[in-house]
Order: C-alpha cells, then structure tokens, then sequence
C-alpha cells in the first residue's frame, strides 16, 4: 500500500511547480453510464487518485499556492444515510480529516461557496483542460480575477513517470496475480472450448487473488483472430491446431499489469509455429538487452523494426534488401504498432514522451514500460507463404528501467517454446 505520507510529497512537489498567487483544482471522476440508469464500476481519475489515493466520487482537491507556502483542502462526500444505504458508506469529513493529510476538509457542497474565496484572491488557475464543459463552466463562472489558466494535467502526468518503491512493489503484486492467471490459462484444456471459456478462467484467477479489476479488456484470440490487435469479441471456438494470443492483465489497488503470451491449444507447436514464435522471441530480447537509462524509445523501435524485418525475409513475406524494405515501411502490414508504452495507475500511462522542448524524454531509473514485438500473418494474405497464414504472434512484458540497465518484472511469467509446452 502507497503510505498518506506518499500522497503528501506528490501534493509538495506538485505545489513547487505552481506559480504564486494560483490556486490548483482537481476533480474526482464520475460514475458513468453503461445504459439507461446503470453504471459501469466506479473508477476514479488516474490524476487524482495519484494526488489523494482518494477512490470516492465526487471528491474535489484545491492547492491554494501563495509565494512559498500552499493549503491543501479537499472537498468530500457528506454522510448520508440514505445514501450510504444504497451505495454504501462514505468517509465523510471528520474521518477524512483523520486519514488524509491535508490542511482543511469541507463538504462538496460548500464548494462553490469556498472556490470564490480563493479565486478572488489569486490571479492564476490549473486545472485539467481535458473536463466536462458542466465542470469547467463551475471553474470560469467565478473566475474574473483569473488572467492565467494552466492545464494541471501535464504536469502530474510527467511526475507520474518515475515510480516510486511502493508503486513498483504494487505493479509487481499485479505481475504475480497475472502470472497465475497466464499459467493457468496454460495448463487449461482448450480442445473443443471457446475463447470466452478461457478468458473465464483467466478472469477467475484475477479475482480469487485479489484482484478485483481488468486493466484493460482482454484480448483471447485463437487462430487468424489473433492478427486482429484489438479483438475483444472473445467468442471462437478453439481450433486444434491453432495458436492462442492471450493479452490479459489485472490491476491491483490502481496499478496495471501488461502481459501477452501465444500459446499452442494443443499444447504443443508446430514447425511453423516455432519458427515464428523464437523470430518473435529473440527480437524481444534484442530489445530488452539495449535498456538503460538515457536511451531513447525510438531506438529500441529501431531495434524491433531490424529484427522483425528481417524475420519476415527469413520467412519469404518480404523479398529484398533489409534496409530498403525498413525505408519503404514494408514491414508495417505485419508489424504496424509499437514496442511499448508506459504503464503505471494507467496500462497505457498518460505519461509524456516528448518535453515541452518536443524532445524525446529518454528511458531513466524508476520508469516502467512495455516490450511487445509482434508478427501478424494474416490467413487471407497470399504474399505469406501458406504455411505460417493464420498465425498471429505477440510477446510482452513490463520492463522496469534500473540505474544500469533493467528489471523484467513479469519474467517469471514462462515464454519460451520449450517452457509452455512443459509446464504443469
């Protein structure tokens, strides 16, 4: 768990990059509708849950920043009964005021009220450029004193690129839960079951160990539905001789897991298969061996691009000098996205990659990223030869970037041909 302590430092460091005389607003998220008068499961605005670890709606959190010194005021749920009987029970102010270390705790009611005392006394205004107009209307309907407004987003999503020991300790427990959940899914008989008859069994792992949540909607694609990279329909029946992309990973207490492993239905791969899988295999490792602080991410694409590029040569999809094919993008039809991403309360971390210089911000101690190459042959492509058609590879893991080199946090997730056909 991220100590108060944690969440108080973040507010600290937050408050230095504000200008004197500015006040910063942060919103809690809304429930959101999934049809009619349902609502999907509650889950609260990456950026203010890394500010407060507050998992309540309708939350507002107010920095107040004078020249050095800031307040720290958080707006909450009342108790109510009522309410709490149907939704269940809220902190309210006064065990608010016990857990969170903040200057002062109100009501969410008294917001407005508050708000124009502190824009009437400062000029300048942070606050997320991204909210519903309803909010930003709320912000601007007081705000003549305010002649500077800042987007606040940015600026925490920049700080949230380097994970604290807790965070990393928090993804790693969402590693192990996943972990479990893909091995499983290994030893699972999927003669003659359906894609949604695995993806059950991986869903179930998740949550009997805590981990209440999907970082994202899984992907369990069996055969050629493999070379669609967003199939989530889930609902094929298994072929014998097919290969299975599984992209499934769980969050725990706000923290993402990231994981894609292939692996045979029958257990064991074929020929063809194996061929595809070890050129997959061994341009992640390429990839992982040239991680350490100060490289670019570019550079590890490039690394991708060569090595994928010349395995599709190797297969005889693309005939041709390697160099020429990488500068006509050939490799783009079966290899069309990129190595990775940044993961963290987000498994696509809203996190920068570029300064406000527009400079690639390169790989340092503490950022946690993605490795995925992948090679997708399509069944219905001619210019791939008709054995490897249908077949669909991705390999990922999440990458934690060390003081000289890095840490493949999901390694004990097997991945090799040898290991996936023998585990049990």
């Amino acid at each position: 768990m991220i100590e108060e302590s944690e969440y108080k430092k973040r507010r600290d460091v937050l408050a230095l990059k504000m200008s004197k005389n500015s006040i910063a607003v942060m919103f809690a998220s809304s429930y959101k509708t999934r049809s009619n008068d349902t609502e999907y499961p509650y889950r609260q605005n990456s950026n203010f849950y890394y500010m407060t670890g507050f998992k309540e709606d309708n939350s507002i959190l107010v920095l107040v920043k004078k020249k050095k010194n800031y307040k720290s005021i958080l707006f909450v749920n009342k108790k109510d009964k009522v309410e709490e009987l149907w939704n269940g029970k809220r902190l309210g102010v006064k065990e608010s005021k016990k857990k969170f270390l903040v200057d002062q705790v109100y009501t969410q009611d008294k917001f407005e009220e508050k708000y124009k005392e502190y824009v009437a006394a400062n000029n300048k205004l942070y606050f997320d450029f991204e909210l519903r107009s309803l909010k930003t209307d709320l912000l601007k309907k007081y705000s003549k004193n305010i002649s500077i407004y800042k987007n606040i987003a940015p600026i925490i999503e920049k700080m949230r690129l380097i994970k604290s020991d807790a965070e990393i300790k928090l993804i790693k427990k969402a590693i192990e839960i996943t972990k479990q959940a893909h091995h499983n899914a290994m030893t699972f008989n999927k003669q003659d079951r359906f894609e949604y008859e695995l993806l059950a069994e991986i869903e179930h792992s998740f949550k009997s160990q805590g981990a209440y949540s999907d970082a994202y909607t899984s992907i369990v694609a069996g055969g050629n539905n493999a070379n669609t990279l967003h199939y989530i329909e889930n609902n094929k029946l298994f072929k014998k001789d097919d290969l299975i992309l599984i992209d499934a990973g769980c969050e725990y207490e706000y923290y993402a897991s990231d994981i894609t492993r292939t692996i045979p239905v029958s257990g064991k791969f074929t020929e063809a298969q194996t061929k595809v899988y070890n050129l997959v295999l061994d341009t992640q490792l390429k990839v992982l061996n040239a991680i350490k602080p100060g490289i670019k991410r570019t550079k590890l694409q490039r690394i991708a691009v060569k090595c994928l590029t010349e395995a599709l040569v190797e297969l005889g999809v693309l005939k041709g000098d390697v160099k020429k094919l990488i500068k006509k993008e050939k490799y783009k039809k079966y290899y069309p996205h990129g190595i990775g991403h940044w993961m963290g309360i987000d498994v696509h971390d809203q996190c920068p990659y570029k300064d406000e210089n527009d400079d690639e911000i390169l790989l340092d101690k503490g950022m946690v990223l993605t490795i995925e190459p992948g090679l997708y042959l399509a069944e219905d492509d001619k210019k791939v030869p008709q054995l490897y058609r249908g077949i669909g590879v991705r390999i990922e893991d999440d990458i934690l970037v060390t003081e000289d080199g890095y840490q493949n946090l999901s390694a004990d997730i097997v991945k090799t041909v040898e290991d996936i056909e023998n585990i049990n």
